[in-house]
C-alpha cells in the first residue's frame, strides 16, 4: 500500500468531470468489431472437472471471442439444477483463471461465478490458459503498447470483445437466468467490467467495477507514479512522434467514454491511496455513467488493494438487493 500517495483533495475527486472527446466512429467501430466476433462464434463447451471442490460444481468452458478465438474460463455454481443470476468476473493485469477452484466466492453467495481468462497473460501472479495469436508491431513489455498506434490492431479491442461475447455465451447456459447477469472484476477486470456493461447493453443487468484501471487515459499516462500506466509512458518516450495516434487509439478504450453507454445499476469501489489507478480515474468513469442507481464506496486509507473481503461482502449485499437473492 502505498501510504504516501495522494491524487489530488478528496473535494475535487468528487467533482472530476474530464472533458475527455470520444472518437466520431466509436459507436460504429464497436458495433463491427462486436459483430464481426459474433459471426466468427462457434458453439461453447462446458465441461464438468474432477476438482477437489466438493460442495461446489465446477466446470471448464470453452468459447469464442475476438476474431472465432478461443477463450478458456471456470464455470462455478452451486449443485443442482436451479435457474440461478450469475456473475461474470474478469481477472486483473497479469493475472489469468486460476487453478480449478481457486475462485469461489461468489459461487458460495448462490450465483453462478463465470471466471474469464485473459488472453495472452496468466503468468505474472495467477495462472492462465488462453494465448492470445495476433501479433504487434513494436511494443513496450506488457500489453498495454501492444498495436497501440492503430485501434484495429490494439490489444484491448481483442481483449473487450472477449468480455463481450462471454456475456453472450454466459446468458445461454443451461441454469442462468439471462435477465440476472451481472459483470465485475478488480482493477483491469473493473476496466473490463465497464466495457462488458458499456459494449454488451441490456443483456448486462448489473456492474460492479472494483478500482477499475483503463480510464481517463490523458491524465492517468501523465501522473500515474506505477505500473501498468506507465508502460504507455515509456513507450511515448521512445517513439516521441505517436502522441496523437497513441491518444486516439485509446480514446477508444476509455472506461471514462465508455461508461457514457451505462444505464444499468452500477456499484464502483475507490481507494485513495492507490498508486496504479488513480482516484481520478475511477470518479472520472463514476462521474460519466447514465445510470439512475449508482454508487461508489470510497477508501480513503487503502491503496490497489481497496477494500479487499469487506466490499466483496458489500457487493454481495448491493447485488442480493437488485438481483431479489
Amino acid at each position: 500500500m502505498a501510504v504516501t500517495f495522494t491524487d489530488m483533495p478528496i473535494e475535487l475527486l468528487r467533482a472530476y468531470r474530464p472533458a475527455l472527446k470520444a472518437p466520431a466512429d466509436l459507436e460504429a467501430f464497436w458495433e463491427t468489431t462486436i459483430a464481426e466476433a459474433r459471426a466468427a462464434a462457434r458453439p461453447a463447451t462446458l465441461t464438468p472437472i474432477d476438482a477437489p471442490v466438493r460442495a461446489l460444481s465446477v466446470s471448464d468452458l470453452t468459447f469464442t471471442g475476438f476474431d472465432g478465438d478461443e477463450i478458456r474460463g471456470w464455470v462455478v455454481r452451486p449443485h443442482g439444477d436451479a435457474l440461478l443470476p450469475a456473475v461474470i468476473e474478469y481477472i486483473g493485469y497479469g493475472g489469468g483463471r486460476g487453478l480449478p477452484g481457486e475462485r469461489l466466492n461468489w459461487a458460495t453467495a448462490g450465483y453462478v461465478h463465470v471466471i474469464m481468462d485473459t488472453r495472452g497473460q496468466g503468468s505474472t501472479w495467477s495462472v492462465g490458459d488462453t494465448p492470445d495469436p495476433h501479433g504487434s508491431a513494436a511494443a513496450f513489455p506488457g500489453v498495454m503498447t501492444r498495436g497501440i498506434r492503430d485501434p484495429h490492431d490494439y490489444y484491448y479491442r481483442r481483449l473487450f470483445t472477449d468480455a463481450v461475447r462471454l456475456v453472450d455465451v454466459v446468458r445461454e447456459l443451461p441454469g442462468v437466468d439471462p435477465s440476472r447477469v451481472a459483470v465485475t472484476g478488480g482493477s483491469q477486470g473493473g476496466g473490463l467490467s465497464i466495457a462488458a456493461a458499456a459494449l454488451a447493453g441490456e443483456a448486462v443487468a448489473a456492474v460492479l467495477p472494483d478500482v477499475p484501471f483503463l480510464c481517463d487515459f490523458p491524465n492517468a499516462i501523465t501522473r500515474t507514479p506505477s505500473a501498468p500506466f506507465t508502460e504507455i509512458t515509456r513507450y511515448l518516450a521512445v517513439h516521441r512522434d505517436n502522441t496523437a495516434s497513441v491518444l486516439r487509439t485509446l480514446s477508444y478504450v476509455d472506461g471514462a467514454i465508455l461508461a457514457r453507454r451505462i444505464t444499468q445499476p452500477a456499484f464502483f469501489s475507490v481507494a485513495f491511496m492507490d498508486d496504479v489507478v488513480l482516484p481520478s480515474g475511477v470518479f472520472a468513469a463514476f462521474h460519466a455513467l447514465a445510470s439512475d442507481d449508482a454508487a461508489i464506496e470510497e477508501y480513503p486509507y487503502n491503496g490497489h488493494e481497496g477494500g479487499g473481503h469487506r466490499h466483496w461482502m458489500k457487493q454481495v449485499a448491493w447485488l442480493d438487493a437488485r438481483f431479489g437473492m
